[in-house]
């Protein structure tokens, strides 16, 4: 009976979700009503008072709104154009070298701001005229700025990749640098993508001169970014070195990213209010989200589902590679009605008894199931990035978008493929850094 319920339980945080219920406060509701149908009345009550400060008050959640505050001061400092015309000096010259410049970014942006909504939006206010002005049909221009957004979530620092991390007690700095090459392997997929996307578009004459108010020549283009290259070495370069922990490098970087904003001029008027508030909004939103999966993963555990999925899968007879596939099936449904984040809250607690269970590494596990949840932000019906662009650009239609991210989706698939194959990729750089 107690296992019924769990299983409704989470059929029912999947249609409120569908119903565009903030899953937060899906995750509660659901949460305090089946904690309540199993445990009764004084047990969720007291639950209720105890569970939402031990989910948001352990010491390594600290380093969220660092990240956070350090991605939004990056985007104040201007790094979005900055990085978009040194992407643009780079690969600009090649047939769809825009799309391949504004990949580019994306992987550049999402490396300061660990945020995939944030890089989207970003990079896309800065891409899409580009590419627009420049005979780029909206499929391939919508298609390489909502797939370069996903980016954000994979490349450190990630908010997610640190999520996970706090979950399952694994090191955050192990879970960076094994996130490292699969970025750049990510990077590399979607620009092959986006070049083979652009076959049939005329060939380009001579490399673009710069965007208005953008540096001209070369070097000045690569002075542009080197402030902001010495501070994500100094962060992500702390951390693999053992230099600082995840949480000083965090705060580092946040305020590092504060003094470039500063120095470049972005703090003008009323912007520093601005970007704090953006700062505060977008860390309380992640912290709602952390009480609510609180209150659900206690429910699920009570229910005891996740013991029954553990031996479900053991009774089967399935081994390492069928419960993978299983899992990323899993996923990337999953992907098509909910945001990565409350995929990660609300399954992890679930799936890792399972991961354990059948001895696959955690770690490289971590940057699997990013790797597929970054795919769902990108996946139709309600894949997030798509509705990001239509929120900068109304007069996109959703079905072109669409259409546009298919060749990336598929090359998502392939990396996918590829991570599964070849576990090494993920795992080589934690065991030489001695992680």
């Amino acid at each position: 009976m107690d296992l019924m319920i769990g299983v409704a339980g989470f059929a029912a945080v999947l249609l409120l979700g569908v119903l565009r219920v903030p899953v937060a406060i899906a995750m509660a509701l659901v949460g305090m009503a089946g904690g309540l149908a199993l445990g009764g009345l004084d047990s969720i009550l007291y639950l209720s008072g105890t569970l939402p400060f031990d989910a948001v008050s352990p010491y390594g959640l600290s380093v969220v709104p660092l990240f956070v505050m350090m991605g939004v001061f990056a985007g104040r400092a201007g790094l979005s154009r900055a990085l978009y015309d040194v992407a643009d000096l780079v690969v600009g010259r090649f047939k769809g070298g825009l799309a391949m410049a504004t990949i580019g970014a994306s992987a550049g942006f999402g490396a300061i701001c660990g945020s995939s909504l944030a890089t989207c939006a970003t990079i896309g206010k800065v891409a899409l005229p580009e590419m627009r002005r420049h005979g780029y049909p909206d499929a391939l221009a919508a298609g390489a700025v909502a797939a370069g957004g996903t980016l954000g979530v994979l490349i450190p620092p990630s908010v997610i990749i640190v999520l996970y991390a706090l979950i399952t007690e694994q090191s955050i700095g192990a879970l960076f640098a094994a996130a490292l090459v699969p970025g750049v392997l990510a990077t590399l997929y979607y620009m092959i993508a986006a070049r083979v996307s652009a076959r049939n578009l005329p060939p380009r004459g001579a490399r673009r001169a710069a965007a208005d108010g953008a540096p001209r020549s070369g070097a000045a283009r690569l002075l542009a970014v080197a402030d902001i290259a010495v501070l994500f070495g100094l962060v992500i370069g702390g951390i693999y070195t053992g230099l600082f922990s995840p949480t000083e490098a965090a705060a580092i970087g946040a305020g590092g990213a504060v003094l470039l904003a500063w120095l470049r001029g972005g703090l003008k008027g009323g912007s520093l209010r601005a970007a704090m508030a953006e700062t505060a909004l977008t860390s309380a939103m992640i912290f709602l989200i952390l009480i609510g999966a609180a209150l659900f993963n206690y429910f699920v555990e009570t229910s005891g589902l996740p013991a029954a999925l553990v031996g479900a899968i053991a009774g089967a007879g399935l081994g390492q590679i069928e419960v993978i596939i299983l899992l990323v099936v899993f996923y990337l449904v999953l992907g098509c009605f909910m945001d990565s984040m409350s995929m990660v809250l609300l399954t992890v607690p679930a799936v890792f008894p399972l991961i354990e269970a059948n001895g696959i590494d955690p770690i490289w596990f971590g940057i699997l199931l990013v790797t597929v949840v970054e795919l769902g932000l990108i996946t139709p019906p309600i894949g997030m990035n798509l509705f990001v662009l239509k929120g900068i650009d109304p007069k996109l239609d959703l079905a072109v978008v669409i259409r546009g991210v298919l060749p990336f989706i598929a090359a998502d698939g392939l990396r996918v493929a590829t991570l599964i194959a070849l576990p090494q990729i993920v795992l080589f750089l934690p065991h030489l850094l001695g992680f």
